[in-house]
């Protein structure tokens, strides 16, 4: 990933640069899933969980990410779209695949909007889709 991108959509956000939240950012946009705390600590074997963990709070508060629970305890992050808050384009379907344990992004698909009670605002929708992907099936067709 391009540094300048990273550096760009940091101060866009008002986030200070450093390098770790460089390097953090740098590899959920290079992702073409979302990424847990564990997939993270493992692609950047220099930096430590916690530093992870913090830079992954900042980065939600300044909607430069957003986590999406896909039911298997473990958050997974992804960059977000939007200039200023995560968008409509951020809120799309996400499948996760009982068999490889990989969740990932249907972009094409958008979450469902709901209609609340007055009073109410949504800030985020996760949606889940739950099943078995392509090459899972492929796997387990030719074993039969």
């Amino acid at each position: 990933m391009e540094n300048r991108k990273c550096i760009d959509r940091l101060e866009q956000k008002g986030v200070r640069v450093t390098s770790i939240r460089i390097l953090v950012l740098g590899a959920l946009m290079e992702s073409s899933r979302p990424m847990s705390l564990a997939d993270l600590e493992k692609e950047l074997e220099t930096v430590d969980k916690s530093s992870i963990f913090r830079t992954l709070g900042i980065f939600e508060k300044h909607h430069v990410v957003h986590s999406i629970d896909d039911g298997t305890g473990s958050i997974k992050y992804e960059a977000c779209e939007g200039k200023d808050n995560c968008t409509i384009a951020d809120m799309h379907t996400h499948f996760y695949c009982e068999i490889c344990h990989r969740t990932f992004c249907l972009k094409d698909i958008t979450a469902p909007l709901v209609n609340l009670p007055d009073g109410f605002q949504v800030h985020s929708i996760n949606y889940i889709v739950k099943g078995v992907c392509p090459a899972c099936r492929r796997t387990v067709a030719g074993r039969s």
